[in-house]
């Protein structure tokens, strides 16, 4: 007797690799066991590109633990381009079991997977802590400088002290030895992860501006110069969580 369409996809949820059973159902001419297996094969291939990514992704905490370093710290920031709210840096530490396959640059994942991944790395780190710097310092000492220091704030405050920083593309000047790494957060797991804390802690902290000042619709634009924003600017005036130093608020002043 024939397996039903049905039995036939849950058999398949629990075959990882080439199995005798794909032979098997690749002599089935039903069209749904077909479309099935071919299902299988797609996210088969998914799960090894996945595999593939995240094993390239750890190429410099393998190359750094070699070297006899054990607590490798990632460092991101992000926010340095809206015109409002702060910029935010994450330090994290992860285990060196730590496995977690789609991990990449937060710019790349959706909000959904964001706070996903947040919570396991949350859940998983080592340490993981966050630094920001508000509006006001940013105009005082300028972006790169306060991006600067929203980093370093960050990993002063790791309850376990890193022995080496993963640091995304930014010099530091920082008594761990560290290696600054051009799009790091697409190509380190520990870059990675500080890009998604510092992201989800940094959208948080605007949704809440946006309770704040609706007008503004900072859940939407988190602070980025958007046609609506700018609008909203011309109409309402600017706010305190306005960067006065950035065009084209400063011709607000």
């Amino acid at each position: 007797m024939k397996r039903s369409i049905k039995e036939v996809e849950m058999l398949l949820l629990q075959i990882n690799e080439h199995h005798p059973l794909i032979d098997e159902l690749l002599q089935d001419e039903r069209k749904g066991v077909q479309a099935a297996v071919k299902k299988w094969e797609r996210n088969l291939e998914q799960t090894r590109l996945l595999q593939q990514k995240y094993d390239e992704m750890q190429k410099y905490e393998k190359k750094y633990r070699r070297e006899g370093f054990d607590f490798i710290a990632g460092v991101d920031e992000v926010g340095r381009g809206p015109l409002a709210g702060p910029v935010v840096a994450a330090a994290v530490i992860l285990p060196d079991d730590f496995y977690l396959p789609g991990i990449d640059d937060s710019k790349k994942l959706s909000e959904r997977k964001r706070e996903e991944y947040y919570q396991k790395i949350m859940q998983s780190a080592v340490a993981a802590e966050v630094g920001i710097i508000e509006p006001d310092e940013i105009d005082q000492i300028n972006i790169l400088e306060a991006s600067k220091k929203a980093m370093l704030t960050a990993v002063a405050a790791l309850k376990t002290r890193p022995d080496f920083l993963l640091v995304d593309a930014v010099k530091l000047h920082t008594p761990y030895p560290y290696e600054a790494i051009i799009k790091g957060d697409a190509k380190s797991i520990s870059i990675a992860a500080a890009s998604i804390v510092a992201k989800v802690t940094r959208d948080r902290i605007m949704m809440e501006y946006d309770k704040e000042f609706p007008r503004y619709s900072f859940a939407k634009n988190m602070g980025y110069g958007t046609k609506e924003h700018l609008e909203a600017i011309n109409t309402h005036g600017i706010l305190p969580i306005h960067r006065k130093s950035f065009a084209p608020v400063r011709s607000h002043i």
